[in-house]
């Protein structure tokens, strides 16, 4: 175990989520309460390596807790897998005292952490991403905020759709992910929903599915398209031309990335902030903070990013059983 620190550096990384700013609030404050003095890094890997270091005091988090973004900004660093580039951020850490680093983000941003740790700096990561595809963990700050915002604004999307009898296609974000679809597929209750890790892309099934309900009554349909997959206003005008039915896309983009967060993303995310400096003041080092089975624990880094996630199978079989209604 690596010794104790004195002074904790904070930094968010990738894409925004709602919840990163309570996850800093925590760091700040739990850090300071441990007697450590603690700085931000503005603009994740990028502006570590500009040194762009600010002094944080338990002032600098008032009043952003309910705010969605991070006030810390952030940034892709593409050229942080860079062994030169690691040492550097290393050397200019502590060039400014901070020998422990909590850094928000997703996968790539724990493997720059992995890497600093490798360089003296005691790192741990926080799950900080909306499309919870950390394998290590069953809940990454911003997915609830985000899949709340999506399934509200695709509520509103049926209820012109039934008006209009159309279909709708609402793409949802999630590149490689389909947790946000597959969640809001149960919860807003639609007929189809495409996923990344699933999807066969036959779509005259999807004709065939729209048609059939169609002849049973139904006055909309909702199709569900995670981000990976795409080309929704392409498709929209494909199925339209085959079923005959107005068929309009939604794309709904980075507004799932905003917003005030949840309860939950408030709650969890600053037990985890509290807890990564609470390990940091431990002396532990090269960990991942993490929700399992019910409690907040934290793991190696270096196990976490050789784990695998994939859907909850069940979940994908009830979310087609129970949106069809013929």
């Amino acid at each position: 175990m690596a010794n104790a620190v004195k002074t904790i550096g904070v930094l968010t990384s990738g894409g925004d989520a709602p919840g990163m700013n309570a996850a800093i609030r925590a760091v700040v404050r739990e850090g300071l309460a441990n007697g450590c003095t603690v700085k931000g890094i503005r603009r994740g890997y990028s502006g570590l390596l500009e040194e762009e270091i600010i002094d944080m005091d338990a002032h600098s988090v008032s009043d952003i807790i309910s705010r969605g973004g991070t006030i810390l900004q952030t940034a892709r660093c593409p050229e942080f897998v860079q062994p030169e580039v690691q040492k550097k951020a290393a050397g200019i850490l502590k060039d400014h005292g901070i020998d422990g680093l909590v850094v928000i983000g997703g996968d790539g941003s724990y493997r720059g952490a992995q890497k600093l740790s490798h360089y003296g700096i005691n790192t741990i990561g926080l799950p900080g991403t909306i499309d919870l595809d950390i394998a290590c963990t069953e809940y990454t700050i911003g997915f609830d905020t985000a899949v709340n915002t999506a399934m509200e604004a695709i509520d509103k999307v049926r209820d012109t759709s039934t008006s209009h009898e159309r279909c709708s296609i609402v793409e949802v974000m999630g590149r490689g992910a389909g947790y946000i679809a597959l969640w809001c597929g149960i919860a807003n209750g639609a007929e189809d929903v495409l996923l990344p890790e699933k999807y066969n892309y036959d779509e005259q099934e999807l004709v065939n599915h729209i048609i059939s309900g169609r002849k049973h009554g139904k006055q909309h349909h909702i199709i569900i398209n995670a981000e990976g997959i795409g080309h929704s206003t392409s498709m929209a005008k494909r199925i339209e031309a085959a079923t005959g039915i107005e068929t309009r896309a939604t794309i709904l983009g980075h507004m799932q990335r905003g917003g005030s967060p949840t309860c939950k993303d408030r709650v969890y995310a600053s037990t985890m902030g509290a807890l990564a400096a609470d390990l940091l003041c431990e002396g532990k080092t090269n960990r991942v903070v993490g929700y399992q089975h019910g409690e907040f624990v934290d793991v190696d880094i270096d196990e976490a990013l050789a784990m695998t996630k994939g859907l909850d199978e069940y979940q994908v079989k009830i979310c087609q059983s129970l949106g069809n209604a013929y």
